[in-house]
């Protein structure tokens, strides 16, 4: 049993640079007692924006390959949501660990806009 007087925080900082797993140990000693504690963070990218802009006469398909790198060490199954007129692309893309994948985001105008 260990009193409210007894409690030490060990306050810790995590600043990720990406998006992926990160584990560690921390290891606390004393003369009567030894822990390990195990902390695992899971990073999440919630979204990203960009922003791209398309000149083309009517009629007339431009396609822009737009690289997605994943330099976590899971795999990501990523789902795209379209908005505007005349934009068309696949719906899922699938980047293995350490990949860059190209997902193909085509402009296509049927009229002059």
């Amino acid at each position: 049993f260990l009193e409210k007087s007894a409690a030490v925080e060990l306050p810790i900082r995590f600043i990720p640079q990406y998006a992926g797993r990160y584990c560690c140990q921390i290891l606390l000693k004393s003369s009567c007692d030894v822990r390990v504690y195990m902390i695992e963070c899971v990073v999440n990218t919630n979204h990203a924006e960009a922003e791209l802009e398309f000149l083309s006469p009517a009629y007339q398909a431009v396609i822009q390959d737009i690289p997605i790198s994943n330099i976590s060490g899971q795999d990501w199954k990523l789902e795209a949501v379209l908005e505007g007129q005349s934009f068309y692309g696949p719906p899922l893309l699938c980047v293995g660990p350490g990949e860059t994948a190209r997902y193909p985001l085509m402009f296509k105008p049927i009229a002059e806009c």
